[in-house]
């Protein structure tokens, strides 16, 4: 992997920031079918509105747009539009056969804008996360009430989708694999097989993020996990960083990234929420406000990437830029 010598180093520099959400950005674009669709699927026979990795196919000008004003914000790793791009995911549009093309287009556009905005200042690098959703199917639990041991999905085809979907992300250009907003470790530990896997056939070693998600005040994953035994579920393989994003605003997540930053040996990430939804699902939380939220994971030193979820924008961004340019990362623990 070609920049993560970069990486490291910059890692070892600062606090890195990562961008914020795609999803609240491409909503203010108002979006319609025939938008979604353009020329290319017009006659598909299937509803694709909401389907906004398809837009890296449609409207990658707006994809461009989006990923460069969170560059231009001071984000350092820009996420790719992939966070539903597996056949899995892809299946809801009946458009699992164009999951490669898919990511490795998502990739694409983000390696562009980086290495523009790279070229325009060397001594920034801005790097590609290639996202990893956590699909709609669970490994752990059954869907189905009255009959516990069903599960919708196993491991293996798991296993087979993330390894696509990961294979296209790196031939796109990404620089990093981010596992992310993972409600169950199960589906997480296939997505992490298949990266080993790939890491073993190509004969390279590829950063990795993990991020987790607590789903409420209890403190623990959807699929019963403290962020403790998270952290120890995921701890076989060689990460980047671990953390957690989604779900809770930047209050609620100290204490488990307290957890993370106490017990890990990997860097450790946190783009949380802008707060919790309102009645109508939308985020109130200004950059002010969160930024000033943040302000104690870095007086505590927790956290070596920081970036937003859910409701965030450029503005967002750049406020916690602002403030995480004063404060030095987190120390990596060493543990003998």
């Amino acid at each position: 992997m070609k920049n993560s010598e970069q990486l490291y180093k910059a890692l070892s520099e600062r606090i890195l920031i990562l961008d914020g959400a795609m999803g609240t950005m491409l909503q203010r674009y108002k979006f319609e079918e025939e938008d979604y669709r353009g020329e290319r699927f017009k006659n598909w026979q299937h509803p694709v509105k909401g389907n906004n990795d398809l837009l890296s196919l449609t409207q990658p000008h707006a994809i461009e747009e989006v990923h460069s004003k969170y560059l231009e914000a001071g984000a350092d790793i820009i996420e790719t539009n992939t966070f539903s791009g597996t056949t899995i995911a892809m299946a809801d549009y009946h458009m699992e056969d164009l999951v490669y093309e898919l990511n490795y287009e998502s990739a694409k556009i983000a390696r562009k804008v980086c290495d523009e905005f790279t070229a325009k200042n060397p001594d920034k690098p801005r790097f590609v996360a290639g996202s990893i959703g956590p699909t709609n199917r669970t490994a752990s639990l059954s869907p189905d009430v009255n009959d516990p041991g069903y599960r919708a999905i196993t491991f293996e085809e798991l296993r087979i989708a993330y390894k696509q979907q990961c294979e296209a992300l790196l031939d796109g250009g990404s620089d990093i694999l981010l596992v992310e907003t993972i409600f169950d470790t199960l589906n997480a530990k296939a997505a992490l097989f298949a990266i080993d896997e790939i890491q073993d056939e190509r004969e390279i070693r590829i950063p990795i993020m993990v991020s987790g998600t607590i789903t409420d005040a209890s403190g623990r994953t959807l699929s019963g996990q403290t962020a403790e035994a998270f952290l120890i579920s995921v701890s076989h393989l060689n990460l980047l960083s671990i953390g957690f994003n989604c779900a809770l605003g930047a209050n609620q997540l100290t204490p488990y990234l307290e957890t993370l930053a106490h017990n890990s040996e990997f860097y450790v990430s946190a783009y949380p929420n802008a707060g919790l939804p309102n009645a109508f699902g939308k985020y109130d939380e200004t950059p002010e406000d969160m930024a000033a939220q943040i302000k104690e994971y870095v007086e505590k030193g927790l956290i070596n990437i920081i970036g937003g979820c859910c409701g965030t924008t450029p503005d967002h961004i750049k406020a916690i830029a602002d403030l995480v340019s004063e404060y030095p990362p987190r120390k990596l623990k060493e543990f003998v």
